[in-house]
């Protein structure tokens, strides 16, 4: 099985694809989709769905997992996320029937094993549970690994976390 994690934004998007090889996790590729500043929000949102639509088509994958959007800070910001979110998700729909995702406290806990846990502990977790010589960077690759391994273990349960 082939899964593609999802960290959303509208600035830096993280993903990442990983195998399910029998109990073991591959990792097949991961970066970032980034916007530039200077771009308008319209263009924006535009190289996004091409670049997030290309991603897809070339890699194929089975089942693809959002981290749930969580703000306490920026209205402004939240809103134009969340936007930038609904060109994912539609770029997404696109290719597979079902879409599916977790929040920030369900991957730490499935990543860490605990729900609290701080984001460097996650990002060293993702790096010794997919053998990789060094942390992915910028933290949204990370975050995007991260998804994907907690959907592989999740995948017997995954109708719990679909997206309605």
């Amino acid at each position: 099985m082939r899964i593609l994690g999802i960290d959303p934004g509208y600035a830096i998007i993280g993903y990442g694809i990983i195998d399910v090889i029998g109990n073991s996790l591959k990792p097949v590729t991961y970066g970032a989709i980034t916007t530039d500043k200077d771009l308008t929000f319209p263009k924006r949102l535009e190289k996004i769905y091409i670049e997030l639509t290309d991603l897809i088509e070339k890699y194929k994958p089975d089942d693809i997992a959002f981290e749930e959007l969580f703000f306490n800070k920026n209205t402004k910001t939240a809103i134009q996320v969340a936007e930038a979110r609904g060109v994912e998700i539609l770029a997404v729909k696109l290719h597979v029937e079902e879409i599916y995702e977790y929040t920030p406290l369900q991957i730490k806990d499935a990543i860490v094993g605990y729900g609290r846990a701080e984001k460097r502990q996650v990002q060293e977790m993702v790096k010794m549970i997919l053998g990789l010589s060094k942390i992915p960077k910028p933290d949204d690759v990370a975050d995007a690994l991260a998804v994907a391994i907690t959907h592989s273990s999740s995948v017997k349960f995954k109708e719990l976390f679909r997206m309605e």
